[in-house]
């Protein structure tokens, strides 16, 4: 009977591994925007390069610092690049003028 081949432990192998965690990871921060108290459904958050991309637009500064927070307690360790906006809600000063 033969043994069971085992990967080094830099193998090919772990590197899949350590991908799919960052797509669990990246995934579970999707989730907990959507469905926590702050019902994010505006910010994206994607692999690119090699490191995790955070943009989306959100209703407040508050809010900006919530979903921020929340990158950082999800993603801690990864190379994350982030570009949360806050939406413009201010009342106009003047009328726009239609031509």
């Amino acid at each position: 009977m033969s043994e069971p081949v085992r990967e080094p432990a830099g193998g090919a192998g772990h590197a899949d591994r350590g991908a799919e965690n960052v797509e669990y990871r990246v995934a579970h921060l999707r989730d907990r925007l959507a469905a926590e108290e702050l019902g994010e459904l505006g910010v994206r958050a994607e692999i690119r390069a090699g490191a995790i991309v955070v943009t989306g637009t959100v209703p407040s500064a508050q809010c900006r610092e919530t979903v921020l927070r929340t990158v950082h307690q999800e993603l801690a360790g990864l190379a994350v690049h982030t570009d949360i906006v806050v939406a413009e809600t201010d009342l106009p000063d003047h009328a726009e003028e239609l031509s």
